[in-house]
Parts: structure tokens; sequence; C-alpha cells
């Protein structure tokens, strides 16, 4: 719900809301509460986390303890890359959790939300950006903007007296928090009380801490890559790269009509979650409360809440995952003029041409016909349909678009263009042709 939600609440800001108001009354409730003031940013922000902290959850849920042990009568090798490295879960969370609700959701956005559990999701994700944890973003944000000169575009009236304090208050123990989370992970990489200790005992401590911030980067590149590219997407190919990487970084993606974006996106989402699930494993405490070994000798009920990977989610999300999608919103072409986008975007290709996200098309279909929900064009009409009924999109400028820095990610694109964040991207008919 968290991936597959995203894709319908930024594809629905252009349509006029009362289209779908009386037949699907929960959606409209999606819709009366995200399309308020800056309410999207703040809920792409917390969703942001949630996805991070869901991920490390499962991690914690499906990581084997003891991958030698015989599973299936599988060969050791077999083993290895599904268990010990992780691939099995990869795919099953890339698959099951993700790419299948994104791809319904890109094309089925009112019925996908028409249900009261998008809705309590909506009100935890705007609990968690309340929360001020991820606070210390809009600092980074007002950092980039003012170095880059874009304005952070905002629907709200500037803060004054209480509202102000009370949000550079949170920005403050945010910045608090990541400091702790920071502390918590050096002090355990260093000491050897990591998972990673249990599942790779002979790589030393100072390897894994060389893992981190290796991992953390190639989160951040990949996060980034896809607001540079869509930045530059509405630009002329002249202008898109100005070094000979960047050339061929967008000679490569815009093959064509732009036929390697929703590759890219496919294979971007496979290499962020297995890079996800080895931070996880790098971060995750090896720590059992209540033998005294606790870190910083926190209590225990403490230390048992940090070994669900809050603090691994938290680093994460504003260091890997926020801060990347900023600087590349700020400085796109500096993005695709790195030739370790080139790299990993050959590599995302690679990917998506193995077929191992391809059953996601299957299972959109199965999920489609199982939950019957439909076209948005069956409630609302086409574009054309609308104008001509008075009920034209809100028109969005490229300012809007692309052109200014956002919380946790780009607000206000148009219907069927893009997932702001994660979404796939297909012909209206991929899911059927596919299947």
């Amino acid at each position: 719900m968290i991936e597959g939600q995203q894709a319908s609440l930024v594809g629905l800001p252009p349509v006029d809301p009362d289209l779908y108001k009386d037949s699907h009354p929960i959606t409209y409730k999606n819709a009366a509460l995200a399309f308020k003031g800056d309410n999207l940013d703040r809920y792409l922000m917390g969703r942001q986390f949630m996805v991070l902290l869901v991920v490390f959850v499962i991690n914690q849920c499906g990581g084997p303890l003891d991958p030698t042990v015989d599973v299936l009568g599988l060969p050791d090798g077999v083993k290895l890359v599904f268990l010990d490295i992780g691939l099995g879960m990869v795919i099953f969370t890339c698959i099951l959790g993700q790419l299948t609700t994104q791809v319904n959701a890109s094309y089925h956005m009112i019925d996908f939300i028409n249900n009261y559990f998008a809705l309590f999701t909506l009100y935890v994700t705007m609990i968690v950006e309340f929360s001020g944890i991820m606070h210390s973003s809009y600092l980074i944000q007002n950092i980039l903007s003012a170095i880059s000169g874009k304005p952070i575009i905002s629907n709200e009236p500037p803060k004054t007296g209480f509202t102000f304090a009370f949000f550079w208050g949170r920005v403050v123990m945010s910045l608090a928090i990541l400091g702790f989370c920071l502390a918590v992970v050096f002090e355990a990489l260093f000491t050897g009380r990591t998972m990673m200790t249990v599942k790779y005992p002979s790589i030393p401590n100072g390897v894994n801490v060389f893992l981190f911030v290796f991992f953390m980067c190639i989160v951040g590149m990949l996060e980034g890559m896809q607001i540079a590219f869509f930045a530059v997407a509405k630009l002329p190919a002249t202008e898109r790269g100005t070094s000979f990487f960047g050339k061929k970084t967008c000679d490569l993606l815009f093959k064509g009509n732009g036929e390697n974006l929703p590759g890219f996106m496919i294979g971007r989402q496979l290499t962020v979650v297995f890079s996800f699930f080895l931070v996880a494993s790098i971060t995750g405490l090896n720590i059992t409360p209540g033998e005294g070994n606790n870190i910083f000798g926190i209590s225990d009920g403490a230390q048992a809440f940090l070994n669900y990977g809050f603090h691994g989610a938290v680093i994460t999300t504003i260091l890997a995952s926020i801060t990347w999608q900023l600087a590349a919103s700020a400085f796109p072409i500096a993005f695709l003029n790195n030739p370790v986008t080139y790299i990993l975007l050959v590599l995302a290709l690679f990917l998506e041409f193995t077929g191992l996200c391809s059953g996601a098309w299957v299972l959109a279909r199965v999920m489609k016909a199982a939950t019957k929900i439909q076209y948005d064009e069956v409630y609302v009409g086409t574009p054309e349909e609308r104008m001509a009924n008075n009920h034209a999109d809100k028109e969005l400028t490229t300012e809007q678009d692309v052109g200014h820095l956002a919380g946790g990610g780009f607000a206000g694109h148009l219907v069927g263009s893009h997932d702001a964040l994660d979404g796939p991207i297909a012909s209206k008919d991929a899911i059927d042709e596919a299947a």
C-alpha cells in the first residue's frame, strides 16, 4: 500500500476530485487530506521513512539465522545466492511488495486507494512526518535551495511565531536523533556487534564500515538518478548532458522514444531493494537485551526497540535517500555528468533485461482481476473528455513540476507521466500485453 498509494496520490492532483467524490468516497477522503496545502510533500517524506523501516523489519523477519542448514535439499551455491546473499528476499519484496502494486496503481489510481487501509496508511505517514524524525531533511533542503538558487515552492503561508519555533525545534530534535543513530551504527560496526558479524564473521570490522558507506552511496546515487532523469526529460537533447558520460547516459536512457526509462526504473528498484537489505544487515544489531551488552548502556527496552532497525532506517532515509533526491533536484546536470551514473544505468538496464522482476506484470493482472479495479478513464474519462465536460485538469507549469525542491520528492506531476519516486512507466496496455 505504501508503494501503490504513492502512484495514486502523485498522479491524481490535476484531476477534479468532484468527478470521483460520489463514486469513490474514500478516495476523495484520501485526496482531501493529501492535497491540502503542502501535505503531499509531507506524505512523501513520511512514506520514504516507512518504506525503509518496513524493508528493514522484513530483513529481520526473513533473514536466515544459519544459511548453511538444509533447505529443500538445495545445493550450497543456490543457498549462498538466495539465502546468504539474500536474492530470494529481494525478489520476493520487489515483486510482491512493490512492483505489482505500483503497476496497478499507476493506471487504477482511483480504485486503488478507495479503501480504509489506504486512508490509514496516509494518516500514519502524516504522523511520521509530524513527529519530526525526518525534519533534518528540511534543513538540507534549505541549504541546497540557497546554494542552487532554486526556491522552495510552498502552498502555505510562511511560518511565524509558534509554528516557526515548533518547526525548527523538530529540526534540531531530528539532528540529535540522526547523530545518535550514527553513533549507534559506528559503535556497533567498530565493536563487531552487527548482523554482519553473525553472517560473515571473517570480514574485518573496518571492511564492514566501508561496505556501509559504499552501499549508502549506491542507494543515494540510485535515488538521485531517477530525480535527475525526470528533471531533464523535458529539456532539449542538446541540454541534457554537458560531458562525455553525461551525453552517453542521456543517449542510452532516452534512446528512441525514451524506451529505456521504464527499464531503468524496474532495474533500479531491484538494485535499491538489494542495497536496502545489505544496509539492513550491516546496521542491524546483534545484541540480546538483558545480557549486559546493550549499546551505550541503554535500557533493555530501548535496545529491543533498536534491534528492529529503527536507527538504520533513519540514517538511510535522511542521508542515503532524501538528501540525494534533493541534491539531484538542485543539480540534475551534475548527476548526469557523473560516470557512476552511467555505470549504474547500465547495471539497472541489465537487471531488467534478465527478467527477474517480469513476474510483476502477470501478478498485476491477477491482482486486477481479483480486486476488479478499473482504469481511471472508466470513472473520470480521458483528459479530452474532462475538458469537454468543463472539468479540465489543473494545469501545472514546468517550474511546479521540476523547478523547485520539495520535501520528499517532487509534488504535482501530471497524470500518467510517471511515479514521483519509485514507480515503473509503461504504455497503458502494458499490463494486458505483458500478461
